[in-house]
């Protein structure tokens, strides 16, 4: 069983606590723990205000989402988004483009959210934005590559955030470390972002684990 990083109570009294999702989204959370393999990588009502609070606080013109899943993270951070604002989400899995399409018709940001299904490491290569606030939460063993591309196309004083870095709190168990490739992943990536002179960095210990990085202005 995954280890749980806050002391569930205090959990339940923070969501209890917090702005409620929208419609939509408790909708598409819903919809997601039904019919969809895995729920768990569901951003969620608690971490998804969070991401639409950080969005907000932002006020991005451009946002990059490296890895969709079935959406709520993208339509979260959309909120944030200034008025001719972009997201655009990119996900290697091409089973969920149907549900994704129809919920972020349904949130009303569908002028402002770009779905593109393929290879993110390929794919973010070609694009000629330069972001805001990049989210990263997709396959872990990418995220070296991840990262390093999305330092590239973030703006001097924007923003990452990748998510799960804690992986279940297994990053700070040793014989986890041994035996779980993943685990073994993360930790060696929150090393190399921990080192990194090109950002300043805080890790959070919110649901799997949230990195947020500011790339810096010199």
């Amino acid at each position: 069983m995954p280890t749980e990083i806050t002391n569930p109570i205090i959990q339940s009294y923070c969501d209890a606590h917090t702005t409620s999702e929208t419609n939509v989204l408790r909708e598409l959370n819903r919809d997601t723990h039904v019919n969809v393999l895995q729920p768990r990588m569901l951003s969620g009502h608690f971490q998804g205000r969070l991401l639409s609070m950080i969005s907000k606080m932002i006020q991005p013109e451009f946002i990059l989402e490296i890895g969709t899943y079935t959406g709520y993270s993208a339509i979260c951070l959309a909120e944030g988004l200034t008025k001719n604002g972009k997201l655009i989400t990119i996900d290697i899995n091409p089973e969920q483009e149907e549900r994704i399409r129809k919920f972020i018709a349904a949130s009303g940001f569908e002028n402002k959210i770009q779905f593109i299904v393929g290879d993110a490491l390929q794919i973010v290569k070609s694009l000629t934005q330069t972001f805001d606030l990049v989210f990263i939460d997709a396959d872990k063993p990418n995220y070296p590559r991840y990262y390093e591309i999305a330092i590239e196309k973030v703006k001097p004083g924007g923003y990452i955030i990748a998510d799960n870095v804690l992986w279940s709190g297994k990053v700070v168990e040793e014989n986890e470390m041994s035996k779980d490739k993943d685990t073994m992943l993360l930790h060696a990536f929150n090393q190399m972002i921990q080192s990194d002179v090109r950002v300043e960095n805080v890790l959070l210990p919110i649901r799997d684990g949230l990195m947020i990085v500011r790339k810096k202005e010199n």
